[in-house]
């Protein structure tokens, strides 16, 4: 069966940077990256790769900025009172942190910090970059996403915050959490963290 929009995929895939630097690896973490065609967020180059494949097929596929995660927003940047930040917090240039804003949770990187308070990048870590994937097809199917995992696939002790959001959600909706596709990867994790 060809890939088509609607299918749920399982994909293994290698990502790497332009330079050759990996930033992910499905196998590293044993379990597949599924995901539901035009459904799931997902990058659009990602899902144009997988369109047409088939069970064992695989590819390499570069794709430029805007295919994947878009280009970096010079404004995406807020500057935040130190306070807001726990006492015995350390500050790092280039740490993550997580965060509630108005819109809800989100995840950030500090650029800059002083006495007073820290500046914080809010573009997404891969903007900007020229990613390549290594995607082999798993699995395709018919069916919803999760509804026809079984224990082989995923293991639910080894979830870990590294893993992508639609991972995170497999493992989560096979728990019986009540979490969608509409569910940022924070809310996963927290509904995860509280099992």
């Amino acid at each position: 069966m060809k890939v088509e929009m609607g299918h749920t995929v399982s994909v293994h895939y290698v990502g790497t940077l332009q330079d050759g630097t990996e930033f992910d690896n499905s196998r590293l973490r044993g379990i597949p990256l599924e995901f539901q065609v035009g459904v799931t967020d997902m990058i659009p180059g990602f899902v144009n790769a997988v369109i047409g494949m088939s069970v064992g097929e695989t590819d390499s596929i570069t794709l430029e900025p805007s295919d994947a995660y878009g280009h970096r927003d010079p404004d995406a940047r807020q500057a935040v009172p130190r306070a807001a930040f726990g006492p015995d917090f350390e500050f790092e240039v280039g740490g993550a942190v997580q965060g509630n804003g108005p819109k809800g949770r989100f995840l950030a990187t500090i650029e800059d910090f002083d006495d007073d308070e820290v500046i914080l990048d809010l573009n997404h870590p891969l903007c900007g970059e020229q990613l390549t994937f290594e995607i082999e097809v798993i699995d395709v199917s018919n069916s919803p996403v999760g509804e026809d995992l079984t224990e082989q696939k995923i293991v639910m002790s080894d979830w870990n915050t590294s893993m992508r959001k639609a991972e995170l959600l497999q493992v989560a909706k096979s728990l019986g959490l009540p979490v969608n596709t509409r569910s940022t990867k924070a809310q996963i994790i927290e509904a995860l963290e509280a099992q």
